[in-house]
């Protein structure tokens, strides 16, 4: 699909907070899909996720991802969608980058749990036409259920679903902001410089009455 162009890896999420399991993956999918670098695209105001009460600001979730990838030279941070009016849907962003760099190869990079819910997203058929998707699985993930999947997916887009060759860290944004708001560590599962970030700013704190 790629035909010897330029290979970028888009890594998309609300990143409330961004985490080890963000950071394992995209630097797995560098490897395994020898990408030239990953887009960190934090979601401006997704459709999906309409209620953000208890969660990060949108300056501060762009920051979590800055400190977070800072120090590999093969990620980077893009806030085409964090600077869109209205609500943000993944094949504008794409459809915008392929017209802006006809050059380049796009892997989208999505959990399995966003595979399955795939055929509901806003145009999966011209996120396909823009992009390979590429499917990040959970340790939980059924695998013949999977591969279906990916198999009926590919067909009825005509588009390419790759699966990633790694292990998940099976953890979550939302319960690592339970973990907060509870007053429990998450030490190991976020990078030392973004827990700095949400205690300096109170993030995600629970309001004492």
């Amino acid at each position: 699909m790629n035909g010897g162009r330029k290979k970028i890896g888009i890594m998309g999420g609300t990143f409330d907070p961004i985490h080890i399991g963000h950071l394992v993956i995209a630097e797995n999918a560098r490897q395994q899909l020898d990408l030239e670098k990953v887009l960190f695209l934090p979601a401006g105001n997704p459709p999906h996720k309409k209620e953000r009460e208890g969660r990060a600001t949108d300056s501060q979730r762009v920051e979590m991802v800055r400190r977070a990838i800072q120090g590999n030279r093969y990620f980077e941070l893009s806030l085409r969608e964090m600077e869109r009016e209205g609500y943000s849907y993944t094949y504008q962003t794409l459809e915008s980058l392929k017209e802006e760099h006809p050059n380049e190869a796009y892997y989208f990079i999505i959990g399995a749990d966003s595979l399955y819910d795939f055929k509901g997203w806003l145009h999966p058929e011209r996120i396909c036409a823009c992009a390979s998707i590429v499917v990040a699985t959970r340790d939980h993930t059924d695998e013949e259920l999977l591969n279906y999947e990916i198999r009926m997916n590919s067909r009825y887009f005509c588009g390419e679903f790759i699966r990633l060759n790694t292990r998940d860290i099976d953890i979550s944004s939302r319960q690592l902001r339970a973990w907060v708001a509870e007053g429990r560590t998450i030490k190991y599962y976020v990078p030392d410089s973004v827990i700095d970030f949400i205690e300096e700013n109170h993030i995600y704190w629970k309001r004492k009455d």
